[in-house]
């Protein structure tokens, strides 16, 4: 039929249409119909993309104006700044206090967002919060801190402060004089070894360090680690000892 219609409209032409004649004018048109379809579908897929970057925009720009409307944290540091410089001539103690707590205000607001900081600076992070915490205890605290290790290698924030913040949470009687930490950092064959050890009181909760805390420390490793860390806990000899090994970079 279709050579028929052809020879038809075209009947001038001195040969006739054969059946190769009629496969390469149906895969023309074929061709054309699916270069035809495919502009199509290109064309929706950048109306489609200028619709979403308007999208990120849009957002992006409430975002900014959510911010804007909210209170900076730099007028927080300022103001506790200026607080730290009046009580440092009252109290110098107190002064100091107010310092670690700016020191870490100021971690949680650019530090913590990060993929990874330097051990010096989760360390400081640490300390700070010991010193803060002291505050809410009684009697001192004998406290040791090893440190073996490059300030400057790299890891995840927060990680190692599930044992510290376990310490004052289940492991400090506040009205003991027997209070005794002990903390280490080693760097070894490319690894942190982490280690927090203190003494176990008769109290409710005393030992309990073992909860969510550890069990969502544990989740974490196992997404930023795989199987490459290991975390431990132990009680032996009225002393409870949390062990964490983790790769450095």
């Amino acid at each position: 039929m279709i050579t028929a219609l052809y020879n038809f409209y075209y009947p001038t032409m001195q040969d006739k249409m054969n059946f190769e004649s009629i496969v390469n004018f149906i895969v023309a048109g074929f061709l054309t119909y699916m270069l035809s379809f495919i502009f199509r579908i290109a064309m929706a897929y950048f109306e489609l993309k200028q619709q979403s970057e308007k999208i990120l925009v849009q957002k992006s720009q409430a975002e900014l104006n959510l911010l804007k409307s909210q209170v900076q944290p730099h007028f927080l540091f300022n103001t506790l700044n200026n607080i730290y410089y009046e009580a440092y001539r009252e109290a110098p103690r107190t002064a100091k206090l107010i310092e670690r707590l700016s020191d870490i205000m100021r971690y949680f607001v650019d530090e913590s967002p990060k993929d990874e900081v330097s051990l010096y600076t989760e360390i400081q992070f640490i300390e700070n919060y010991i010193a803060l915490e002291k505050i809410r205890i009684r009697h001192e605290i004998e406290l040791n801190i090893l440190k073996d290790c490059n300030p400057e290698l790299r890891i995840p924030p927060m990680l190692l402060m599930t044992f510290v913040e376990n310490i004052f949470k289940h492991g400090i009687d506040k009205s003991s004089s027997g209070n005794k930490i002990e903390i280490s950092l080693v760097h070894q064959d490319g690894y942190l070894l982490f280690q927090t050890r203190n003494q176990i009181h008769d109290k409710p909760g005393g030992a309990g360090h073992s909860g969510f805390g550890i069990e969502n420390l544990r989740k974490r490793l196992c997404f930023l680690y795989g199987e490459k860390f290991e975390l431990s806990i132990d009680t032996k000899d009225n002393f409870f000892t949390a062990f964490l090994k983790v790769p450095l970079t």
